[in-house]
C-alpha cells in the first residue's frame, strides 16, 4: 500500500515518521523546504505538490491548519483530486469545519474518491508515541481499510459516524476544554487571592467534583512549574474554539461558554501567548489579581 502525507507540521511530521517507521511505502509534502530536507534525509520520497503526493497513492493523509487549505489542498488545481485515481481514500487529520469536509466529499465522490475526517486529540506528545486519540467520521468499510495505519498513530480509535461527525466530536471535545482551561485558571487565581495553597487545592479539587483533565494535565505539569511552552497552543485552542462557534452559528445554537472562552484566548493572544500552551491563560488572571498561582515563579 503505499501512503502519501500532506502536511508536516507539528503534528504531522511525527505521525508521517511512525508511518514510514512501520514499514509503509510514503510520500510526503509539505510547502516548508527544510522540513522536506528532514525527510530526504531519512531516505523519505518527496513530492512537490498535493497532486504529486496523490498520483500514485492508495491512502493520501492531511495534517493541515485550517478548512481553507484543505480544501485547496484537495480540490486546487494543483491538489489532490486531480490527479488520484479512483478508489483512493483521503484521510483528513486537521480539525476543520464538519461542513467543510462535508462539501469537500461532494466534489470528491463523483469521481469515486473517499474520503473520511478524522481529527485527533493527544498533542505533539501523543503524535511521537503513537498514543492519539483518533475520532473517525465515514463510510465504515473504508474506514476498516485505512484503520491498521491509523493504529500507528493512535491508541484509542473510535468510528463516530458519517462524515462530517469526525470533525464534529473533536469540536465538541476541544470547545470543553477551552472553557474547562479557562475555568481552571480562573478558580485557581480566586483561591489563591483568597489566601489558599495551589498545591493543596489541586489535591483537593482531583479528588472532588470540580475535577477536569484541564486541572490534572495543566496544573501539575505547567501551571505549577510556571512553564508554558507547548503542549498545546493558545492559538490552536483559539482556532479550534472559532470552529465550534462557526458550527453553532450554522446551527442556529447560542455558545454563550464556547464565546467567552474564544474571548478569553483572544486576549490571550493579544497579550502575545499565542505560542504558548493554553495553561499560560493563568498569566491573565495573574496580572489582573497580583498574585503568582505557584510557588515559584
Amino acid at each position: 500500500m503505499k501512503i502519501g502525507f500532506i502536511g508536516l507540521g507539528v503534528m504531522g511530521k511525527r505521525m508521517a515518521k511512525r508511518i514510514f517507521e512501520a514499514g509503509y511505502k510514503i510520500k510526503v509534502f509539505d510547502v516548508m523546504e527544510p522540513v522536506l530536507n528532514e525527510f530526504k534525509k531519512l531516505g523519505v520520497e518527496t513530492g512537490e505538490s498535493p497532486g504529486d503526493v496523490a498520483v500514485d497513492a492508495d491512502v493520501v493523509f492531511m495534517s493541515l491548519p485550517n478548512s481553507r487549505i484543505v480544501t485547496n489542498v484537495v480540490l486546487g488545481e494543483d491538489g489532490i483530486l486531480p490527479k488520484a485515481r479512483p478508489g483512493t481514500i483521503i484521510v483528513d487529520l486537521s480539525s476543520i469545519t464538519p461542513k467543510a469536509i462535508r462539501d469537500i466529499y461532494k466534489k470528491t465522490s463523483s469521481k469515486g474518491v473517499e474520503v473520511l475526517d478524522a481529527p485527533v486529540s493527544g498533542g505533539s506528545a501523543g503524535a511521537e508515541a503513537g498514543t492519539l486519540t483518533i475520532m473517525v467520521g465515514g463510510k465504515k468499510e473504508v474506514f476498516e481499510k485505512v484503520e491498521p495505519i491509523l493504529k500507528v498513530i493512535g491508541k484509542t480509535i473510535y468510528h463516530v459516524g458519517e462524515i462530517g461527525a469526525g470533525d464534529t466530536i473533536k469540536l465538541v471535545n476541544n470547545l470543553l476544554l477551552g472553557a474547562n482551561m479557562v475555568a481552571v485558571a480562573e478558580a485557581l487565581a480566586l483561591g489563591v487571592k483568597a489566601g489558599l495553597d495551589p498545591q493543596v487545592m489541586f489535591e483537593v479539587i482531583t479528588n472532588s467534583s470540580g475535577n477536569s483533565y484541564a486541572l490534572k494535565a495543566k496544573y501539575p505539569n505547567f501551571i505549577s512549574k510556571g512553564n508554558f511552552e507547548p503542549g498545546f497552543m493558545i492559538d490552536l485552542q483559539y482556532k479550534d474554539l472559532e470552529l465550534a462557534v462557526e458550527t453553532a452559528k450554522d446551527l442556529g445554537i447560542p455558545l454563550i461558554m464556547g464565546n467567552i472562552a474564544q474571548q478569553m484566548f483572544d486576549i490571550a493572544k493579544a497579550e502575545g501567548l499565542g505560542q504558548k500552551d493554553i495553561s499560560s491563560v493563568i498569566n491573565l488572571y495573574e496580572k489582573w489579581s497580583g498574585i503568582a498561582v505557584r510557588k515559584e515563579v
